[in-house]
This record gives C-alpha cells, sequence and structure tokens, in this order.
C-alpha cells in the first residue's frame, strides 16, 4: 500500500561530530505501508540516520519532510507526538506492571465520581483485547506483568500499542536480536500485518534473511552514505554483500557500479 506522496523524504541529511562525518548525504524516501530494511556495516551510519529521525540527534544539515511538509523533530517525544516510533531490543516497557496498564500508559481511561478519578480497568482491558485479537496476537492473561512475558510478547505489546495509538512510522533497531526463531518469525508476520494497515516500517538488522524475508525494499548505507537503494526482488544477498562492502560482485548480472554506489536495474 502506498499513495503517489511517500511518508518520509530524507534529503541529504548530513551529520558531524566535530570533524567526523557520520552521514554525508543520505536521500531515500519511504512510502506509506512500505517496509524498508536499513542495513550496512557497524559504524556505517545507520544509528545515527535513525536518531534524527526520531529526534534524538538534529542534523547538521538537509531536510525531511514527513507526510509532504518539512518536518524535524526536537526530540522523540515530539517525533512521537507526530506519529514516529523508535523501537529498540530492550524495548520500553514497564516490566513490573501488567499488559492493559503498559498498552494505555500515559493514556488512562479515567471517570470522575464526586471528584475522585477512578480508572475504568474493565473499559481499558477490553480496548486491549480487541488491539491484541486484531492483529493475532495471543497471551495467556493481559493480567500478566510483563515481567513474566517472552520477548516475543513484548515486542507484540509494543507494536500494538504503536498501530492503535495512530502510529505512521515505526523504526525497528534490531529487533529479534534476543529473540528465538519461532518469536522471530512471529515478530516477521507482525510486521507484515503492520506494513498492511498503512504505516511505514524501517527495520536495522544484521540479519540478511530477515531483511529478504520481510522487506520490500533495502537501503544499504556504506561510510555515510546511500550505497544501495534497491527493491528486494530486484537484488540478492551477495550483491547486498558487495554493496555493504563495498566489494565487486562477480557474475551478479544487473548489479553496477556508478559514482561509487552499487545500484540494481530495476531498482
Amino acid at each position: 500500500m502506498n499513495t503517489a506522496e511517500p511518508l518520509l523524504q530524507l534529503q541529504n541529511i548530513t551529520k558531524n561530530f566535530g570533524a567526523i562525518e557520520a552521514l554525508r548525504g543520505i536521500s531515500f524516501s519511504i512510502d506509506r505501508g512500505e517496509v524498508v530494511a536499513l542495513l550496512g556495516d557497524n559504524g556505517a551510519g545507520k544509528s545515527t540516520l535513525v536518531k534524527i529521525i526520531a529526534g534524538g540527534l538534529e542534523p547538521t544539515s538537509g531536510r525531511m519532510l514527513f507526510e509532504g511538509r518539512e518536518f524535524l523533530a526536537k526530540s522523540p517525544a515530539e517525533a512521537k507526538a507526530a506519529g514516529i516510533e523508535t523501537v529498540y531490543q530492550d524495548l520500553s516497557l514497564c516490566t513490573n506492571v501488567d499488559v492493559v496498564a503498559n498498552f494505555f500508559m500515559g493514556r488512562e481511561i479515567v471517570k470522575h465520581y464526586f471528584g475522585v478519578p477512578i480508572l475504568q480497568e474493565r473499559e481499558m482491558e477490553a480496548v486491549v483485547a480487541r488491539a491484541m485479537a486484531n492483529a493475532g496476537t495471543r497471551i495467556p492473561s493481559l493480567r500478566t506483568k510483563v515481567e513474566h512475558l517472552s520477548g516475543g510478547q513484548r515486542q507484540a505489546i509494543e507494536l500494538n500499542r504503536f498501530v492503535h495509538w495512530g502510529g505512521k512510522l515505526v523504526l525497528l533497531d534490531e529487533p529479534f536480536a534476543a529473540l528465538g526463531v519461532e518469536q522471530t518469525r512471529r515478530g516477521l508476520e507482525m510486521i507484515k500485518q503492520v506494513a498492511a494497515q498503512g504505516i511505514g516500517v524501517v527495520i536495522i538488522t544484521h540479519i540478511m534473511q530477515q531483511a529478504f524475508q520481510v522487506a520490500d525494499r533495502i537501503v544499504v548505507i556504506r561510510q555515510g552514505v546511500v550505497a544501495g537503494d534497491v527493491r528486494r526482488e530486484d537484488t540478492s544477498p551477495d550483491a547486498v554483500v558487495a554493496m555493504i562492502t563495498g566489494g565487486t560482485l562477480a557474475g551478479a548480472g544487473p548489479a553496477q557500479v556508478e559514482n561509487g554506489a552499487v545500484t540494481m536495474s530495476g531498482g
């Protein structure tokens, strides 16, 4: 699912830390309902770029357009208010309270009786139950404390919460690093479900197989520049490795080097 206008456009984003150029002119776009895998070696600039999108860092130069309007979040809270959320490996859940409390954190349903605020526990639980059911997430009891849930279940809570509260773009930073095979499979399926609702998804991963399982498009960053921006079906793991390392790929067919970047025909 996408429209003619990209959800997010990055235009010549740079970031300097003193004399160090972490990003040297990053430009690419993300459509609504599109999953983009952001790949690159350690130190390539992926995390710096994600922090800029999420409001954790300001770029040295360049423009960011969100939903067609120039936008630059001054803080993660400002980005979240606009519908941009980052989900890290360690998540942002409170483990000592239950699923419902985490889902409604800061948004609790309250009614006042004689001036006294009373939490509407049943109403909140019903909302969470519907959201989880719609996403196909199974948790034995919504009153279970998060500390007793698996990593995959915790991840599902965070993603479902993001979708329910009107999220538009989610940035997933190594979301499956601590998960087992089955939990990772379910997580990848959930990413597809999230994108199917028109939400843009950016996933940073070091595992090539995950990128090819879930991404519509693969963007490779190498030494602070975009070294490749290709549709998944137009490339291969070997070609992407060549983009990441800056190497050449013998017999790669459509791969070619242009201005220092590896591009693929049709990409």
